[in-house]
């Protein structure tokens, strides 16, 4: 299994969801993480404020965002959470909005997240990657993606 289906616990990918704006967004990836047991609601409040305090760094490629915040106590374990949304939000990244792809993410320490986002930045340089993660009907289909 690899650290990215590792990462994507039980109850952590969500799809065919619609966001109102992009808070709507990070609290349904927070939400989400929350439902892995890797989170507590704390953290959810933290992405938002840290995107709120920051600006939307966090969308990190076209239609792509990965909302996170500090490591802290409400980060239980290492982990991350998938919303595909069905209409696409906008984030206020000139570049990169719209997102439709929120992949949450949460650390337990500043280096333990590292390889895993080593291998989510090599999953999702391949070309057509995040279309092949939009055209996905089912969970085990998106798990099947990540093998």
């Amino acid at each position: 299994m690899s650290r990215l289906q590792q990462a994507l616990g039980a109850g952590s990918v969500i799809l065919g969801q619609t966001a109102d704006d992009w808070q709507h967004a990070v609290g349904l990836a927070g939400d989400a993480l929350v439902a892995s047991g890797r989170t507590l609601p704390a953290y959810t409040q933290a992405m938002i404020h840290t995107v709120l305090e920051l600006g939307p760094y966090i969308v990190i490629a076209p239609g792509l965002a990965m909302p996170h915040a500090r490591p802290d106590a409400s980060v239980l374990e290492t982990g991350m959470s998938l919303v595909v949304l069905d209409e696409p939000v906008e984030f206020g990244h000139k570049k990169n909005d719209p997102v439709r792809l929120v992949f949450g993410l949460a650390a337990l320490d500043h280096d333990k997240h590292l390889e895993l986002l080593s291998e989510f930045a090599s999953k999702f340089s391949q070309q057509d990657f995040v279309k092949s993660v939009l055209s996905c009907s089912t969970e085990a289909e998106i798990r099947k993606l990540f093998e």
